[in-house]
């Protein structure tokens, strides 16, 4: 039984220091206590109060009754006094097992516990406690035992009312796990977890005997330790108690810095509050928490399985998502009409194939006030299932991405992308009989020529400029060069590009003649035949790489998710951010404009006729054709906005220069852009409920997906290190022998035969 001390200080107040304990059975009042107690003086006198009584007490001083403690007093040889109370100088109290809620009650109101001279202990009037007063209770806690359940509560403060004593927990220490027999446990899986947790924690590994649904025995794992646990399931209840435990460890514990029992579910099991607080906790995190908090050192790919496992938990696994696709797309059909949700499986297994999206305020606003050019690109999955995600991604008026159409499929390849593009141009040929030429932009590798041309037979399909560029670094790994062939890229007219190949040449000719194998007509702005309004590069994956990345390593229908979700917040932020603006033009165009005005104001204009203007600036001549909205130097027809030499030919016949913009420059055209809305999608869990007495829904849900074949390598992926000693070191320079040309070997020469 514990010890009970209750130390009063020198003023005879009620008062506990930090280092003074008060030790109680969990659960009982003061005076029903029947076990060694102890109540302590402070410096001059220690006394010892014995009371033996087998009736429910209370420690309750009041005026009407005084309780008399009879002390008899003995002096030491030191002088100071003893007072005996009993005959083992103990606060002896009986229990009364059936008490719950007991309360140190003290009914009289501001009484000073002292000593009086007679030694009776007594109360007296109009005295206040200390305010001091704290009461410290020390438990240990042993886990399981349901007759006496203990705490360790630290800094407990007494807090006295009129007429009750309540006591206040402050802080909680940590529970320590000792087992003993007749434990109880609801069931076999709280018995074994219970098991789990207490080896971990005293660091020692258990090796399971015989565990069914109604017995549980186990050993420590250690050869030669003696310790044994055996908890059976007890009648006509799921409950599982402790019947046996074989002596106590001689192992001393583990030896090692793992642990047998520190499972992938226990690494679940302790990191979930903390992955549900931020989903982005890494595995490596998780490692330094565990070893911290429990001394265990264990792999990466245990932490990482055991975050995956609750990921999996909190947003459904990866073989649910690709399950639950049929009913997401009548989802997306239902709550966002006329938008195009597609999914196709493979006839033979139903395994995944293809996933089309495209949402209908993405087409309204692509169609009616987005500039007729798209961006064609994909990334790379990371999840279970990796995969490929295919975008087509148009520009708004301000210059931003306006994502189109969304593509998952099981691989890049040939057949996977001619069917992306072919069910771009039916949304395109549904939705309007107008739609402009459109003008495409992608890195044009073979299978998106393909599909560009069969699909899209009028479109100017041009390469991005930044796939070429990149492909060009990795071959000249130059700044210069770099810089040059943007510069011929961004030149607009056909003189203006060859005096920059001229400058490429004259650095490096191998690099002139790359550029010259690939037809300027695909690239250059001088040569370019479509309107890319300035466009030289889709740039769609560095653009999104913020939040598409991050996606593309989530379940199939949570990663669209997390991609309808952005649309939504931009569609959403764009539109109010539209409604502020007092301009006639767009901020990127309206600045646009501004610089040419200033430009233009320095420029001389002659006149030849109503709409033929010869403009002289300090470049140049130029002849401006305001009728057909054209410039000798081609900026009016490339970026859709007047060039300098245009404003200065409009402000000399006092046109207005906003009206001779592209109708997609304007503010007006900009909100229509955003004019429709994204709408929100329902939860999983209200899918069915939502789908009762909807035929194509019922239909849609006897359609299963199976995951596709294609499955992630276990564990990370490899990376591409640079040793130390290679960084900086020049590359070798090879040469082939055909064209007699360095760069390349004769195995990959491109030069004609």
């Amino acid at each position: 039984m514990a010890n009970h001390e209750l130390i009063l200080g020198q003023s005879h107040n009620v008062t506990l220091g930090q280092n003074q304990q008060m030790v109680m059975n969990h659960n009982h009042n003061i005076g029903g206590i029947g076990q060694s107690h102890e109540l302590e003086l402070g410096q001059a006198h220690e006394h010892h109060l014995d009371i033996s009584q087998t009736h429910e007490h209370e420690l309750g001083l009041g005026h009407a009754h005084d309780h008399d403690l009879d002390i008899g007093q003995n002096h030491d040889q030191d002088g100071n006094d003893e007072q005996n109370f009993g005959h083992e100088n103990e606060l002896a109290m009986d229990r009364k097992p059936d008490h719950e809620d007991h309360e140190l009650a003290i009914p009289a109101q501001n009484h000073e516990l002292t000593l009086s001279d007679n030694n009776e202990l007594a109360v007296s009037e109009n005295q206040e406690l200390d305010e001091n007063m704290e009461l410290a209770v020390v438990q240990s806690q042993e886990m399981g035992i349901e007759s006496a359940h203990d705490m360790t509560i630290e800094d407990s403060q007494l807090v006295v009312s009129p007429t009750t004593a309540v006591l206040q927990t402050r802080a909680v220490a940590s529970p320590t796990y000792e087992l003993v027999v007749g434990q109880e446990f609801p069931d076999v899986k709280s018995c074994r977890r219970a098991l789990r947790d207490t080896a971990i924690a005293l660091h020692f590994e258990m090796q399971t005997i015989k565990s069914d649904k109604t017995r549980f025995t186990a050993k420590c794992a250690s050869e030669g330790c003696p310790w044994r646990i055996h908890a059976a399931k007890l009648p006509g209840v799921p409950t599982f108690t402790i019947r046996t435990i074989h002596e106590a460890h001689t192992c001393g514990g583990i030896a090692h810095l793992g642990h047998q029992q520190a499972s992938v579910q226990w690494v679940a099991t302790s990191v979930e509050q903390r992955l549900k607080e931020n989903p982005n906790y890494k595995p490596k995190e998780i490692l330094e928490e565990i070893h911290r908090v429990h001394g265990i050192t264990l792999s990466y790919k245990q932490a990482w399985r055991g975050k995956e496992r609750i990921m999996a938990a909190m947003r459904g696994s990866f073989e649910e998502g690709y399950r639950l696709l049929p009913q997401y797309c009548e989802q997306v059909k239902k709550t966002n009409p006329v938008s195009i949700a597609s999914v196709y499986g493979n006839p033979t297994d139903n395994c995944f194939q293809r996933l089309f999206i495209s949402f209908q305020a993405s087409i309204y606003g692509f169609l009616n006030a987005c500039r007729p050019l798209l961006g064609l690109d994909r990334t790379y999955l990371k999840s279970k299932y990796l995969g490929t995600l295919l975008l087509a991604t148009g520009f708004d008026g301000d210059g931003a991405l306006f994502p189109l159409a969304f593509g998952v499929v099981d691989e890049e390849n040939d057949d996977n992308w001619m069917w992306f593009l072919s069910e771009l141009r039916n949304l395109l040929e549904i939705n309007t009989e107008n739609m402009p030429r459109l003008t495409i932009l992608s890195d044009r590798m073979k299978c998106i020529v393909d599909g560009v041309e069969a699909n899209f037979p009028t479109a100017f399909h041009g390469f991005c400029m930044r796939h070429l560029s990149d492909s060009f670094r990795k071959e000249f790994n130059n700044t210069i060069l770099v810089n040059l062939l943007w510069e011929s890229a961004h030149a607009l007219t056909v003189i203006e590009f060859e005096a920059k190949i001229l400058e490429i040449e004259e650095i490096s000719q191998d690099a002139a003649y790359w550029i010259r194998r690939i037809p300027p007509r695909l690239w250059a702005t001088a040569y370019f035949e479509g309107t890319r309004f300035g466009h030289l590069t889709a740039n769609i994956i560095e653009s999104l790489n913020t939040w598409i990345l991050e996606a593309s390593g989530l379940p199939i229908i949570q990663m669209m998710e997390c991609i309808r979700r952005q649309l939504m917040t931009w569609f959403n932020e764009r539109r109010e951010t539209s409604m502020q603006w007092t301009s006639i033009l767009v901020p990127t165009a309206e600045r646009r404009v501004a610089e040419a005005l200033e430009r233009a104001r320095t420029y001389q204009v002659l006149r030849a006729n109503e709409a033929e203007f010869e403009v002289i600036s300090h470049e140049g001549t130029n002849i401006v054709d305001i009728r057909n909205r054209c410039c000798l130097c081609r900026g009016w027809q490339l970026y859709g906005l007047p060039c300098a030499h245009a404003v200065a030919a409009l402000l000399s016949c006092r046109q207005n220069v906003h009206r001779f913009t592209e109708s997609c420059f304007t503010v007006a055209t900009y909100r229509k852009t955003y004019s429709q809305t994204i709408h929100p999608i329902p939860d999983k869990s209200l899918w069915k409920e939502l789908s009762d007495g909807d035929p194509s829904a019922n239909k849609a849900v006897e359609i299963i997906i199976n995951p596709p074949k294609s499955l992630r390598p276990p564990g990370r992926p490899r990376k591409k290190r640079v040793r130390a000693e290679d960084r900086g070191r020049v590359k070798r320079v090879v040469h082939c022998s055909r064209c007699n040309q360095t760069g390349h070997f004769r195995t990959t020469c491109a030069a004609p035969i």
